[in-house]
């Protein structure tokens, strides 16, 4: 699609060697926009960026260091994929408002409200605070403050909300390479619910699309869009892929969602099963393919995971679990055992008709004497 485009926009992406960030900028630069990167030169996966992107290091909550950065420098577009609430708002507020032509905001699919009552999820769907997710709710404050400053002074925001976007060096599984190693090992998976809930997935190659084709169309200021793919699963759906192409039998265990917090309060994963990952999620794309003709999601989640356990056999250094989630995982299969031993407890007892027949008589031999006692009172 943006092979062919060679628009010659500048666009500074804040950000940019993240899980999704890194495919928006690797598509922005093929497409033949001069792009720039700004964050603090971390890049702990090794997400291969190309030569021709430029460079910026400087830490976003360091409004100083921020401002130095940039100089006095303009863009068509600056896409943030850090920011996060509505100090980060006001600081870009003050450092953009005049400077650029189109502000992108990546925002988040979980400032939905909960339960949503009807799908798929369009842009008009009711949002709010999410109280068993901070990150959410800060995002859906953001994205308040963001329109507030657009409707106040015509600052040129355009919102973006992804849902659960993953790549080949970031598994979308609670746990991530943990859970890998633990498939791989025949471990026992805790997943919340029954595993039936509904989830979309989209690779962040997918989501890039969307997103790059967005940049300098000013009809999208003031709009906002869902960008994600129709890629769609039950959760246990989603382990059994990644077992299959292992070659393993997934050993699934289901534990209630409202569970986590109780068992794991600490995991950031925990207050996701309850506010996020514990509801069926799925995305209506009209509105992004309206405004993006080309938009065409290609990788299903079963062609992405060879993909992304060959990143593995390659990175085992990095492509690995730790400790301190294969603790908190323990934890679950332990509680989902010992949760099944107490129900057990409290099954009802079956007798024999031979016993059925005793517990009759002696039913029989009681109420009479319970007649008895009466007659002689």
């Amino acid at each position: 699609m943006h092979e062919h485009d060679n628009a010659p926009l500048t666009v500074l992406f804040i950000g940019g060697t993240g899980t999704i960030s890194a495919s928006c900028v690797r598509l922005a630069d093929a497409s033949g926009m001069r792009v720039t990167v700004l964050n603090r030169g971390t890049n702990r996966v090794q997400r291969e960026l190309p030569a021709s992107v430029e460079q910026l290091t400087a830490d976003v909550a360091d409004e100083q260091a921020l401002a130095a950065a940039i100089g006095d420098r303009t863009f068509d577009s600056v896409v943030n994929f850090l920011s996060y609430d509505e100090d980060d708002v006001q600081r870009m507020l003050r450092l953009f408002s005049g400077r650029v032509g189109q502000y992108v905001h990546i925002s988040s699919g979980s400032i939905y409200a909960k339960p949503v009552l009807q799908t798929p999820i369009t842009e008009s769907t009711p949002t709010g605070p999410n109280p068993p997710l901070p990150y959410a709710t800060a995002k859906w404050r953001a994205e308040r403050a963001l329109f507030e400053a657009h409707r106040a002074s015509g600052f040129p925001v355009t919102i973006v909300r992804p849902s659960h976007t993953y790549d080949d060096q970031n598994p979308p599984l609670p746990g991530g390479w943990t859970v890998i190693d633990r498939l791989s090992r025949g471990e026992e998976i805790p997943v919340h619910g029954d595993g039936t809930s509904l989830w979309t997935l989209t690779h962040a190659e997918d989501f890039a699309q969307g997103l790059v084709g967005l940049l300098g169309n000013s009809r999208t200021i003031g709009e906002v869009f869902n960008i994600t793919s129709d890629d769609v699963y039950t959760w246990d759906q989603i382990y059994t892929v990644v077992a299959k192409a292992m070659g393993v039998e997934p050993r699934l265990v289901h534990i209630a969602s409202e569970l986590y917090p109780v068992i794991a309060p600490e995991w950031f994963w925990s207050g996701e099963m309850v506010g996020d990952l514990g509801h069926s999620a799925i995305f209506d794309m009209t509105k992004i393919r309206r405004f993006v003709p080309g938009y065409a999601p290609k990788l299903t989640f079963e062609r992405s995971v060879a993909r992304m356990l060959a990143w593995r056999a390659e990175h085992p250094d990095i492509a690995r679990g730790d400790e301190a989630t294969q603790a908190v995982l323990d934890r679950f299969v332990a509680a989902y055992h010992d949760a099944k031993a107490a129900a057990a407890r409290h099954t009802a007892v079956v007798r024999t008709p031979a016993e059925d027949a005793e517990q009759a008589r002696n039913d029989r031999a009681a109420d009479e004497s319970a007649e008895v006692t009466e007659v002689r009172a």
